[in-house]
């Protein structure tokens, strides 16, 4: 199963958190929901659930996780060997 980023899932559990707060205790405009609906389907499938309760948890779960072990490592694409230079043929 593909993973979502880190990133990708800190933003959206942001999101939803930012809308649920915005809405606390107010009926809720159409556009609102809409977005509340958008970022709860993209928050379970990108967690590979069906219940929002679930895709949460298993949010929070994974980006603590990732907290751990991404202290000591950038999270950045190095090579463990250097590559060597682009050879560019002159033209003409």
């Amino acid at each position: 199963m593909l993973l979502a980023h880190p990133a990708v899932l800190r933003e959206l559990v942001a999101r939803y958190e930012s809308l649920c707060t915005a809405a606390q205790g107010l009926v809720l405009a159409p556009d609102t929901q809409r977005r509340l609906d958008d970022v709860t389907y993209t928050l379970c499938v990108t967690t590979g659930t069906r219940d929002l309760d679930h895709a949460l948890a298993s949010a929070r779960a994974r980006l603590a996780a990732t907290a751990t072990t991404t202290v000591a490592a950038p999270d950045v694409c190095v090579s463990a060997t250097p590559l060597a230079p682009a050879v560019v043929a002159p033209t003409g």
